[in-house]
């Protein structure tokens, strides 16, 4: 039998020394080659305190540097303090809350010039719009989630609003996108609640470079077109069949709109609709969300890129949001397009199919389920919720995150 650091031991052991009277080695023996137990113990003993101090000190170099990396993913993030003190302001007019768990997160791409980076995609005037907006809600217990796309074209009532320069503008019936333009976010949240009745529990900003930088975080995105694309102005070439995107050909096909598709702004929400849809199934894949060396940049770009709620202007607040939903199955995570119809006053706008809308909203603000599927509609618009068996839930045309664009 060995010991564990491989010395004889038991009665044939060798004996190199004297004992005492207890029977006992008493250490003088060869000498630099201590014999004895007490002496392979202290051996032992110095070889684990080492080894504890490098772990230690292995440990501390990893938690130093994951805290600075912490550190600085946290302070990457902008709260948004001021829509949150004006959303204080109206808080009596404010929808409630019905189901417990349940948020509703609003994600708006602003369309902003300023910057040095966004300064390509057009002159700033000091102002922005809501390029694209969309209502993303979570369902309680996680096991669904549903993205409605709002036209910014839609003709809604606006309430009055506080401008940035401290003016107030009064109610108006006017473009979607101009509530962004008029008071920021806190006039785009209270003007979505006047619409839909549904309490705004979050709200997420990300201009032009912050969408670039999340799709070359993820090294792309992988898309399926039926013909190829041809557009000059979007400054895209790309070939029919699956490819796929990196930062700046992702924010042109996103955001062109008149020489792809019909040239309506629904088109290029279906088109929106898909390509977040692909995004959400490579940021859920292991290739992401267990590869270090790729989660760390995405979450570096997207932090980076974000103006927040104060709730969610954190690590721990962007968590607490997303760790239920990454193990939404992607053919739970459902894209589609607010009901609507041309505006009669102006065919370039549009205004809500009224019945089916208001199914909508109703269930979304109940946690109740929706479907989706592919159906044929009126070019440039959404076809209305319809139902099909009585036991289903109403279907709406949309897709979800698990479909292929050409199939």
């Amino acid at each position: 039998m060995t010991d564990s650091e491989g010395t004889p031991d038991g009665p044939d052991r060798p004996d190199h020394g004297d004992r005492g009277p207890d029977g006992r080695p008493t250490g003088a023996g060869r000498p630099g080659s201590p014999a004895t137990g007490a002496g392979a113990a202290r051996r032992r003993q110095r070889r684990r305190r080492g080894m504890a101090l490098g772990a230690a000190a292995l440990v501390l170099g990893t938690g130093v540097s994951g805290w600075a990396a912490y550190q600085k993913l946290n302070g990457n993030i902008t709260a948004d303090t001021a829509a949150e003190a004006e959303l204080k302001r109206y808080e009596r007019e404010r929808p409630t809350a019905l189901v417990r768990g349940a948020q509703n997160i609003l994600l708006i791409g602003s369309d902003s010039r300023a910057g040095p980076n966004n300064r390509k995609y057009g002159h700033s005037n000091g102002t922005a719009r809501s390029d694209t907006t969309i209502l993303l809600h979570l369902a309680a217990h996680r096991r669904w989630a549903t993205a409605v796309s709002i036209p910014r074209d839609l003709m809604v009532s606006m309430p009055a609003c506080r401008r940035p320069d401290g003016r107030t503008t009064g109610p108006a019936f006017a473009m979607f996108n101009h509530a962004y333009e008029a008071g920021g976010t806190a006039c785009t949240i209270r003007t979505v609640e006047k619409l839909t009745n549904i309490r705004i529990d979050h709200h997420v900003v990300i201009d032009f470079q912050g969408f670039k930088n999340m799709v070359n975080a993820v090294h792309g995105v992988r898309i399926c077109l039926r013909e190829p694309i041809r557009d000059s102005d979007a400054h895209l070439m790309l070939r029919a069949g699956p490819q796929t995107l990196g930062g700046e050909q992702a924010l042109g096909y996103v955001r062109a709109r008149k020489s792809l598709g019909n040239g309506s702004d629904t088109d290029r929400m279906d088109r929106q609709q898909r390509f977040l849809g692909a995004l959400a199934a490579k940021v859920q894949s292991n290739g992401v969300l267990l590869n270090p060396g790729r989660l760390y940049p995405l979450l570096d770009a997207a932090t980076s890129s974000l103006t927040t709620d104060p709730g969610l202007a954190s690590l721990r607040g962007l968590y607490n949001l997303v760790r239920g939903v990454r193990k939404i199955p992607t053919g739970n995570i459902q894209f589609l397009t607010v009901p609507i119809r041309p505006y009669p006053g102006n065919a370039n706008r549009d205004q809500l199919v009224a019945g089916a809308a208001g199914k909508l909203f109703r269930r979304l603000r109940t946690d109740t389920p929706v479907g989706v599927a592919r159906a044929p509609r009126t070019p440039g618009h959404a076809t209305p919720g319809s139902r099909s068996p009585a036991a289903s839930p109403p279907t709406f045309r949309g897709n979800t995150a698990s479909e292929d664009g050409c199939g």
